[in-house]
């Protein structure tokens, strides 16, 4: 996976596949006729999804011959914690603000998780360093999250149950990230992944239980988008995580840019939303960013192979 080809391919996968997960998640909390202030159902929905993401994942790894052995209580308190923020705050705000806010900007909002890593990672790791390029390139970013809230029409305007909730998300999806480099240290990064989302999604049904969710109306419909959502995890947790402890975070982390544009198309095709001016706009802003970071990211290794050859 540190083959450049390789890791760039298979991290464009993670992000066309996550982008299907904005649209299926709006439909399958419908078809189980989730009620849109039913925050107890909407985590214990959220919490299945994961739970079975991580058995699926640990089942394979030990099929796989991967070490699954969690060697010190430190190294057992990283990968809990791992999983509390990678999976179980993350995708708790994540469920609710998506519910409370359209599929399109729910998208465009998220990436900002992509910008806040790449800032945290330069100040955390020393592999990683922060440019005037880099910085100006995440600035673009963070303004096409300002720009998406912009203009907004009826329902459409800032709000701290839809863009609030996913703002907290972007936030410890970025803070999941920076763990997944500290935790495969000492960890397989597959038995990681996979204790982090049981971990995360069982305690996620168990808040959900308490608080009064359950999913009375089931349906083949809605289990076969659950299991879809499952697969989702699966794929993009396994090989994302893998990524993120071969390659520089910086030079993965990008391409979760592209998750907003593919998930405003995908929510106004599968879900017939309207297409706003400002997604336009917010689309271009993002992928001005990252073409800024891989301009930077050129630069560098072009002058490191210089003074390597020099």
């Amino acid at each position: 996976m540190k083959k450049k080809l390789i890791s760039m391919t298979l991290a464009l996968s993670c992000a066309v596949v996550w982008s299907f997960a904005f649209p299926l998640i709006k439909i399958g909390l419908a078809l189980f006729e989730v009620a849109p202030g039913d925050t107890g159902a909407k985590t214990l929905f959220a919490g299945i999804r994961f739970f079975a993401a991580g058995v699926f994942v640990l089942i394979t790894s030990k099929f796989a011959g991967r070490d699954m052995r969690i060697k010190t209580k430190n190294d057992l308190f990283g990968v809990l914690l791992f999983g509390l923020v990678n999976t179980a705050l993350h995708y708790f705000f994540y469920y609710i603000g998506l519910s409370n806010q359209s599929g399109s900007r729910s998208a465009v909002i998220d990436s900002m998780s992509t910008f806040i890593l790449i800032v945290l990672a330069c100040i955390i790791f020393k592999d990683e360093k922060m440019t005037a390029l880099k910085a100006a390139g995440c600035l673009l970013g963070i303004c096409g999250i300002i720009t998406v809230n912009l203009g907004g029409q009826t329902g459409e305007s800032f709000t701290l149950s839809g863009d609030g909730m996913l703002i907290l998300s972007a936030v410890f999806s970025a803070l999941g990230g920076i763990l997944t480099r500290i935790v495969s240290k000492n960890t397989d990064i597959l038995a990681a992944t996979g204790i982090s989302l049981s971990f995360g999604g069982m305690l996620m049904m168990i808040f959900g239980f308490f608080m009064g969710g359950r999913l009375n109306v089931i349906n083949v419909q809605g289990v076969l988008i659950m299991l879809a959502l499952i697969l989702i995890s699966v794929y993009g947790f396994s090989v994302y995580n893998k990524l993120l402890c071969s390659n520089p975070v910086g030079d993965i982390a990008i391409f979760n840019s592209l998750i907003p544009i593919l998930g405003v198309l995908l929510s106004c095709l599968i879900l017939s939303e309207p297409f706003r001016i400002q997604y336009a706009a917010a689309g271009f802003l993002s992928a001005a960013g990252v073409l800024l970071v891989n301009i930077h990211k050129e630069n560098s290794k072009n002058n490191s192979y210089r003074e390597e050859t020099i």
